[in-house]
């Protein structure tokens, strides 16, 4: 009963839904996951990779961003696409959250206590949280926890974030960003991308897609759109960062374009 809930509710208002194991394999392991991961959190099962910012003037990594894996006991590493809107739908993700941000200080505690230079983290911040009023002084309270300077946890919002509650939503960023935390709008391109929009958000990064990226130099259409994604994050005193760069042809195309 419970999956077929959610079920309806992600078809939209006043529909209804029939559990049929048979038909509803998905909604059964979605389940299983739903049902293990306030335990998962408590036990440690989380864990974060990092993946490197390289800026594209002397190539050099001035920031990491945490990319949250699940290893599952029965299931082995799972992946943000298999239960990251598990813990939406059912708010864990607010508590799953809270354990990114502290599991990224404590990371840059361990770099630090082994006599190395820090660079930021950023971390995924879901729309959920930051609706919550509360949520800068939670954020700050884990920094002040860990010993942990505002400038070396950056937060990703993606344009979804704005869909719900715009004006708390936009508060707390603000009230984060007037402190010197950095503000990055991820997944560019792929939500609703209304460059007025953009104009109003407090963000100091404007992250471009990686499906924009993957075919730059085979795709006609796609270089013109990043360019022009580079040239107009310019004017508004963005800088540009683009995901999933993996080919040598990506890297010069990017840097030709402007992208830093």
């Amino acid at each position: 009963a419970d999956a077929a809930m959610y079920k309806a509710k992600k078809s939209g208002r006043g529909r209804y839904r029939f559990f049929d194991p048979s038909l509803n394999t998905v909604s059964v392991e979605a389940f299983a996951l739903e049902q293990r991961m306030p335990s998962a959190i408590k036990q440690g099962e989380f864990t974060l990779h990092y993946q490197p910012k390289v800026r594209l003037r002397d190539y050099r990594v001035v920031g990491l961003e945490s990319l949250i894996r699940w290893n599952h006991p029965d299931h082995g590493m799972i992946f943000p696409l298999d239960f990251i809107q598990i813990a939406e739908e059912t708010g864990l993700i607010v508590e799953l959250g809270t354990w990114v941000v502290e599991a990224a200080c404590r990371q840059l505690n361990r770099w630090r206590d082994s006599g190395m230079d820090l660079i930021p983290i950023a971390v995924n911040v879901s729309p959920l949280e930051l609706r919550d009023r509360a949520y800068v002084n939670r954020f700050q309270n884990i920094l002040k926890q860990y010993d942990v300077p505002l400038e070396y946890i950056d937060i990703e919002v993606t344009e979804n974030a704005f869909i719900d509650d715009k004006e708390i939503v936009i508060n707390n960023l603000k009230a984060l960003f007037d402190k010197g935390v950095k503000i990055f709008l991820d997944d560019f391109g792929t939500g609703f991308s209304s460059l007025d929009h953009i104009r109003l958000l407090p963000v100091n990064f404007l992250k471009i897609d990686r499906s924009f990226i993957q075919d730059i130099r085979n795709s006609y259409h796609d270089n013109p759109i990043v360019s022009s994604t580079i040239t107009m994050a310019k004017k508004l005193n963005l800088t540009v960062v683009a995901e999933g760069v993996e080919t040598s042809e990506q890297l010069i195309s990017l840097r030709v374009a402007g992208c830093e």
